[in-house]
């Protein structure tokens, strides 16, 4: 009887060398990147044929579910001539500067401090609690304090998309510190290294995937919380164009504003998987 090979074995070793996938998603034979291109474009494609045959067979009201043309003719319509005597650029940009202002703030502000509870269990005991507590609140529900607090201005709606990104990061950074082996952790040591140099070389790499995956789900929740946000007193913004509309049951209007928020952060979700695929490439291949 022969002896089964071992995981030493040349032959065995390059065969699973071989066979390892090279790219996410194509484990257990799933298509790569390319086919799942078309397979997107084609399932985009499909909804957009039934959303049209729907609306053309008058199967639903025009009140409830414009034709997808009404949506792009008013589309076109705000572009040229704005909306409430505002350019739709300047809604765009004004949504943009609220939603990404926020982001950056709890960038600067989270992921130090998640950093921090991931390597102190001091700093995690006493910011731990007051984070999970109000983590799984809905934004409205404090939306009457931030009037209260800080008015009706810009203060107010920036605060409360910065509270439903913060959660996310700061929990994804300190999520990111338990990635790092503790053998690297302490061989560094072993060497010489300082606690800023184990942070830097060794955790901080580790850390990066969770990380980037936080400010991907952080930046979603910033979208989702703009329209809440521009419910307070505002007179600009893609969630008050919506809300606005929503009033005059101009759907097509609604429709076109959920279109363009959810273009902006497909987009932003993109050039964060490209920077991800840049910064950290083993992420998948492993």
């Amino acid at each position: 009887m022969t002896d089964a090979p071992t995981p030493k074995s040349p032959g065995l070793i390059a065969r699973m060398a071989r066979s390892r996938p090279t790219r996410p998603g194509e484990i257990y034979g799933v298509p790569g990147h390319g086919n799942t291109f078309w397979l997107s474009v084609a399932s985009v494609a499909a909804m957009l044929f039934v959303w049209w045959l729907v609306t053309a067979l008058g199967l639903v009201k025009p009140l409830f579910v414009p034709a997808p043309q009404l949506v792009v003719e008013k589309f076109f319509q705000i572009w040229s001539e704005g909306f409430t005597n505002t350019s739709f650029l300047a809604h765009i940009f004004i949504s943009t500067a609220r939603v990404f202002g926020a982001f950056l703030l709890a960038c600067v502000i989270g992921l130090p401090l998640g950093l921090a509870m991931g390597m102190s269990p001091l700093i995690r005991g006493i910011f731990d609690p007051p984070i999970e507590f109000y983590r799984p609140i809905p934004p409205l529900a404090y939306l009457p304090l931030m009037i209260i607090w800080f008015g009706i201005g810009e203060t107010s709606k920036v605060l409360l998309i910065f509270l439903s990104v913060f959660a996310p990061i700061v929990l994804g950074a300190r999520s990111g510190v338990k990635s790092a082996a503790i053998e690297q952790i302490h061989a560094a040591y072993s060497f010489g290294a300082t606690r800023w140099q184990v942070m830097r070389h060794v955790i901080l790499p580790s850390a990066m995937p969770e990380i980037l995956t936080a400010m991907r789900v952080g930046i979603g929740f910033g979208w989702t919380t703009l329209v809440a946000a521009e419910m307070v007193a505002a007179t600009k913004g893609l969630g008050y164009m919506v809300l606005s509309a929503s009033q005059f049951l101009q759907t097509p209007v609604v429709i076109m504003g959920i279109f363009v928020i959810a273009t902006i952060a497909f987009a932003f979700d993109l050039l964060m998987r490209f920077v991800e695929r840049r910064l950290v490439p083993w992420k998948g291949r492993m």
